[in-house]
């Protein structure tokens, strides 16, 4: 039944419904409705058949002896076998509750800088949940797996009258920030007194979420109070370089090093790997070094930690701090100032 999507008929609407138990999506399209009506249909074959139609009219019909729907586009006909509706879980309800409210691509940009950094196992459960706290107007999302932390600050469109906190798991969260458009409709989401479901008003579409328990981390505790030294490079130099290094670290357990250099012109940076079998690469590109710099600046991390947070910061200047070696290291992109991301460093021999 998790398979199938709900459709069904309200207010002259076609509504249509889809749940994992985790998180609930409904949707409303407008419709010209002669008679109501529901029915559960594998949402698998819907949608396949639905995108291979023309752009025109498709009418639905149920049929109850044998149960199944009939859709006609022009001359394309099919009829899809169905199950009772009443077998269909039922979608959470969220009445009342706290509702924050959010621009929708400041919604949209928060979730993708930080959704990634989530634990995709479930080991530790909670790690595969993104923190989310508000204070006043202040919102702080956050998400880790052990080995980076991704952190976004940055303000409400309304000021919350209490505090509050509580972890979403991160799939949801990627769910709502694909179905915001590129309008500027306020988001809306409310958080259920009991604090155990979010529903988020996105358009036309609901979507119900399930919150975690459990204890997060104190996150906070995670990020470097100071640096040692800094550089600051473009991205797409820096990107090009990661990506240069990861073809060989693909063979050398995925290990990037990093060292600061002084120049002339400012300093720059040295990417490098090898694979002890295979070769190795160095790339050097220039950037504005500040701080300390000698040979303790070097410091090493897995490729993918690296590629994945460069590919989120898009065009623009990083700054990239680190200690030692042992230390973790930051990556922040300059024109975004409510976003830190940290990364574990791996212990190398140099």
């Amino acid at each position: 039944m998790l398979q199938n999507v709900k459709i069904s008929t309200e207010d002259n609407m076609l509504v249509l419904s889809a749940t994992n138990l985790d998180i609930a999506i409904t949707t409303r399209i407008g419709a010209q409705v002669e008679e109501d009506g529901e029915i559960t249909i594998p949402a698998r074959l819907l949608t396949d058949f639905v995108n291979s139609l023309p752009d025109d009219r498709i009418d639905i019909k149920t049929e109850s002896d044998p149960l199944m729907a009939g859709l006609t586009c022009q001359r394309f006909e099919a009829n899809i076998n169905g199950t009772d509706s009443e077998e269909f879980p039922p979608i959470p309800t969220v009445d009342e509750g706290a509702t924050i409210k959010m621009d929708p691509q400041v919604l949209r940009e928060t979730v993708a800088h930080v959704a990634f950094a989530a634990a995709t196992e479930d080991s530790r459960p909670v790690l595969t949940g993104i923190k989310v706290e508000v204070k006043g107007d202040d919102f702080t999302f956050a998400a880790a797996d052990g080995f980076r932390l991704a952190v976004y600050e940055g303000k409400l469109t309304e000021p919350l009258p209490e505090d509050m906190e509580f972890i979403i798991p991160a799939k949801s969260m990627q769910e709502v920030g694909r179905l915001i458009g590129s309008d500027d409709t306020e988001v809306e989401f409310t958080i259920t007194p009991t604090g155990t479901h979010a529903l988020f008003n996105i358009g036309t579409v609901e979507i119900v979420s399930q919150l975690m328990p459990g204890s997060f981390p104190n996150f906070r505790s995670l990020i470097p109070e100071e640096n040692r030294s800094s550089v600051t490079v473009k991205q797409e130099d820096f990107m090009r370089a990661v990506r240069s290094a990861a073809i060989f670290a693909r063979d050398g357990s995925g290990i990037v090093r990093l060292q600061l250099l002084d120049g002339e012109e400012g300093g720059r940076i040295s990417i490098s790997s090898r694979a002890e079998e295979m070769g190795d690469n160095q790339s050097e590109i220039d950037g504005s070094v500040e701080g300390e710099v000698d040979e303790e600046s070097k410091i090493a991390f897995n490729n993918k930690y690296l590629s994945e947070v460069l590919d989120v910061l898009g065009d623009g200047e990083i700054a990239f701090e680190m200690s030692t070696a042992s230390s973790p290291g930051v990556v922040r992109a300059v024109d975004k100032d409510g976003y830190t991301h940290v990364v574990m460093p791996m212990f190398v021999q140099w």
